[in-house]
């Protein structure tokens, strides 16, 4: 992990890198003797640092706190000589599906390019690496460091963009597996989703801007060739973003049907089944109130008291019978005509 304070410090002369002092002061000191450009980078540095940079480059107070607060919007503000450039780099944990926010200020003068870090994204290094590599770029000064590092930035988006695109397409299938944690990971996907449109969303008016600004002040006709494409890319992930904004509200939908669905389907099922369990119940009383009723014949007749005058019928047993299966008999067409057997 890189430690807080300045980690690259760096003076160029025609996009050569001439020095690197160890300290901020001696920074200046080479920038104004060399009449090069300062490279100052900054990774979460402290008030002091912050303020030291700001005493020597005559930054607007505003700037400064803005530097020293951080966690601000992205942004593109000219004051005076100075630009105030604010990115919010990013990328995806695709393991836990999350978008990772960095903050980048990057400060712009005629002379001097000012640095600071508020995450471990981007790679900066690589940046200046890739600028050394090309003197004829880096020649051109601030504005083509600002121009590499806003590319870096956008690069960097990609990345994030293919990692939420390969989760909706997953998030489909579980649409139509009836996977029940759909719901939740539909959601948590939005909200990424958001954070990451109001990350990239500004860029698009920034990127206006700074063409603008480039033009007015005359910047070399190839490098604002470079920035358009920069801000067409922008522009892509811009209109890819909100494409996944609303494919996610469109499976958001589609589970809250899907969900309704099934639990018709339930409740059907379970209506369904209670119907059977009724028509069960009504055979089985129908078959209880029809044996019932020979039952109740049998039962008196086999009391067994003395004075029963039936007992001495001769023909008692026969029409005790009789009354049972014609009870029974019409129990069972009552029953039937009911439909309940």
């Amino acid at each position: 992990m890189t430690k807080p304070g300045v980690v690259d410090n760096a003076v160029y002369v025609k996009g050569v890198r001439v020095a690197t002092p160890p300290t901020l002061e001696q920074a200046y000191n080479l920038r104004r003797e060399r009449d090069g450009v300062a490279w100052i980078g900054l990774y979460r540095p402290t008030d002091t640092e912050i303020k030291s940079v700001a005493n020597e480059f005559d930054l607007h107070h505003l700037m400064v706190e803005d530097a020293i607060a951080a966690h601000q919007r992205p942004k593109l503000e000219r004051y005076s000589g100075t630009l105030f450039t604010v990115l919010r780099p990013a990328r995806y944990l695709d393991d836990e599906e999350e978008v990772e926010f960095g903050e980048l200020h990057v400060i712009t003068g005629s002379d001097f390019v000012v640095t600071i870090r508020h995450a471990e994204r981007p790679d900066l290094g690589l940046v200046r690496r890739r600028l050394e590599a090309h003197p004829e770029l880096l020649r051109q000064g601030p504005d083509a460091i600002l121009y590499s590092i806003v590319d870096q930035v956008v690069d960097e988006y990609s990345p994030v963009v293919s990692g939420l695109e390969i989760d909706i397409d997953e998030i489909e299938q579980q649409l139509f597996d009836g996977d029940p944690a759909v719901s939740q990971r539909i959601y948590l996907l939005m909200g990424e989703a958001m954070d990451f449109q109001r990350a990239v969303k500004p860029l698009v008016g920034m990127m206006d801007a700074l063409a603008r600004d480039f033009e007015i002040h005359q910047v070399d006709v190839e490098l604002q060739r470079n920035l358009r494409d920069v801000h067409d890319h922008v522009i892509r992930i811009v209109e890819q973003v909100d494409g996944f904004r609303s494919l996610l509200q469109n499976a958001l939908s589609v589970d809250a049907t899907l969900t309704a669905q099934r639990q018709s389907e339930e409740t059907r099922k379970l209506t369904e089944t209670s119907l059977d369990q009724g028509e069960q119940m009504k055979r089985v009383s129908s078959w209880a109130a029809i044996l019932f009723a020979p039952s109740l014949i049998g039962g008196i007749y086999g009391m067994n008291f003395t004075q029963m005058p039936e007992l001495d019928f001769r023909f008692g047993y026969p029409m005790a019978i009789a009354m049972m299966l014609t009870l029974a008999v019409i129990l069972y067409m009552v029953f039937r005509r009911k439909g309940w057997l």
